[in-house]
């Protein structure tokens, strides 16, 4: 049984797959919001620097012509993987301008997590071939360190520029930055246009960003012009009816200012508020990484009324209601979350503490480019993740490979949609696996339950992938037990996810003793801890601990039998009287 959007998810207009997205997020020519009736699409929270629609278009022209002129990038030749940038930085108002100037000469932008450890950056650098990097003054040293790993050479490495409030006014002699590209390329002549024919959109690749999959190191997802633009379209057409209801009675087309709180380099960010909200005419409000004051203080002072956040925040925000209850946070009307699972009760409280505020959720994948289901704000159901969007198609699959035709079944989910990307880089195997005839396996399991509306919605009940979430981020099992088995002490090992109150997940490790390890469980705790803390970013780090066992239980295959681990981890959590 396949399952479709609702009548009232709206209409989904034609997908252009000839232009790349530069053109189509700068021009009036492809449905976006007029410029005179658009926001400032992007303002730092911090310093209040703001760009125009009509100043981006000018940047990302200046940029194009500056980077063609520093790496003899030019629109019409080659393909995109002899023009690949690497992203690494903190949240800034120019990471899109930069990408779409990346766009315009028909290369490929592969935006690096800010968490990255020098090992993991260079692992991406080196997958991805990135040609340069641009990163900020912040993770300059850990920039520095990836880049001479992976022979990336240091006048290939350049600066985003930040505000002075983040930097303390430090500065760093001899690194070409952002602005400098922006000057230089003013005087530079202007560049052709990119001639693409049809499909050109649909094969060529835009983002390279990177999934950790369910094994190994995190693998370069290949996601087109066209993805990017079909989701655009997508969430564009199912809030559409809404947006349309808000600006009744007005001259222009309801816009509204949002938060840029997330990761620039995480897809929901990328396309849900980098995206949509230019394309619409909203505002997004720039913060480089949370801070609760900052967080708060920019609410207030910028009038934001779209939140878009993921549960650990949701969270905070409860804890620090005596915090909060200080700011005007008035303004806020509509809170959305994804990137992990919100819970009933989680949402209920937050409802009880904030009566005005609309909770929508959403589910995706950087697989799918990312929204494949959404709450329409006149279709609340607190727990679900909402109908599908407009372009999306969903089945319910048992593990048998039956498909269920029945309501509140569960199975594994697998989609179809114009936004499910080409597959993963020099990854056949993985691409096979996950991908078959437009259709996606998201390794999800999901039942579908009729909301009071008597509309279908998505429920995402389990992960039958082993991925950890940690704020949203996504962990590897696989990629951090190969890491502690180069550890003296462990002979083998296996790790799992633990709840955690404010990060939801966190991964605990589960260890088999060398025979060389000796007897002081707590020290040798502490070094295997350590050792993972020295190589991997934060959000990978042990925070569950470490718990010794006589052998990690296995199938005959050798396959780890994480379910027991975790059923044994929350009987034990229940004995010590933990809440689970």
């Amino acid at each position: 049984m396949v399952f479709t959007p609702p009548s009232s998810a709206g209409e989904l207009p034609p997908i252009p797959d000839n232009i790349p997205i530069s053109e189509f997020m700068l021009s009036e020519s492809h449905g976006r919001t007029p410029f005179n009736q658009s926001r400032h699409p992007y303002t730092c929270g911090i310093s209040g620097r703001s760009y125009s629609p009509s100043e981006v278009v000018t940047r990302v022209e200046h940029l194009s012509r500056a980077l063609s002129k520093e790496f003899n990038w030019q629109p019409n030749q080659g393909t995109e993987w002899d023009k690949v940038l690497g992203v690494f930085s903190l949240n800034t108002i120019d990471t899109l301008p930069l990408s779409w100037a990346t766009h315009r000469l028909g290369g490929v932008v592969s935006p690096a997590n800010a968490a990255y450890s020098a090992a993991e950056l260079k692992h991406q650098l080196l997958d991805s071939k990135a040609t340069a990097l641009f990163t900020c003054l912040p993770l300059l040293s850990t920039a520095l360190e990836a880049a001479s790993m992976a022979g990336l050479p240091k006048n290939r490495i350049y600066l985003i520029e930040l505000p002075p409030q983040i930097t303390e006014g430090a500065k760093a002699p001899g690194y070409k930055t952002l602005e400098n590209f922006v000057q230089e390329g003013s005087a530079l002549p202007v560049l052709e246009n990119l001639n693409w024919g049809p499909g050109e959109g649909t094969r060529r690749t835009a983002f390279l960003c990177y999934s950790s999959g369910t094994s190994g190191l995190p693998k370069g997802v290949k996601i087109s012009h066209r993805n990017v633009i079909a989701n655009v379209l997508q969430i564009s057409s199912f809030e559409q009816s809404w947006r349309d209801h808000l600006s009744a009675g007005s001259k222009t087309p309801y816009t509204e200012v949002s938060l840029g709180l997330l990761p620039q380099s995480h897809i929901y960010a990328l396309v849900v508020i980098c995206h949509v909200g230019t394309f619409r005419g909203d505002q997004t409000i720039v913060l480089p990484k949370f801070e609760m004051k900052s967080y708060l203080t920019a609410i207030q002072n910028f009038k934001i009324s779209a939140l878009f956040l993921v549960p650990p925040i949701i969270i905070a925000m409860l804890r620090n209601h005596e915090v909060c209850s200080k700011f005007d946070l008035s303004s806020v009307t509509s809170l959305f979350t994804g990137a992990a699972p919100l819970g009933m009760e989680t949402a209920a409280d937050f409802q009880k503490v904030y009566p005005g505020v609309t909770i929508r959720q959403g589910y995706g994948l950087t697989e799918t480019c990312t929204v494949v289901s959404s709450t329409h704000p006149t279709d609340i159901f607190l727990g679900s993740s909402g109908c599908l969007v407009p372009g999306f198609e969903a089945r319910i699959v048992t593990p048998e490979g039956q498909e269920v035709t029945a309501y509140d079944t569960p199975g594994e989910l697998v989609v179809r949609s114009p936004s499910v990307v080409l597959g993963y880089l020099n990854n056949e195997k993985a691409t096979k696996e996950t991908f078959e005839d437009g259709w996606m396996r998201t390794g999800d399991e999901a039942v579908v339950r009729l909301s009071p509306k008597n509309v279908e919605h998505i429920f995402i009940v389990d992960r039958i992938k082993e991925l950890i979430k940690v704020k949203g981020l996504q962990v590897a099992p696989a990629e951090l037990e190969a890491h502690l088995l180069t550890h003296p002490a462990v002979a083998d090992c296996a790790v799992i996810a633990i709840p955690d109150a404010s990060a939801g997940e966190v991964p605990k490790a589960i260890v088999t003793k060398s025979v060389s390890a000796g007897t002081d469980d707590e020290a040798i705790a502490k070094s295997i801890m350590k050792h993972v803390e020295d190589h991997k970013a934060r959000h990978k780090w042990l925070k569950g601990g470490v718990r010794f066992v006589d052998a990690v239980p296995k199938s005959p295959s050798g396959k780890i039998l994480r379910r027991l681990l975790r059923d044994q981890e929350k009987e034990a959590r229940r004995r010590a009287g933990v809440k689970l």
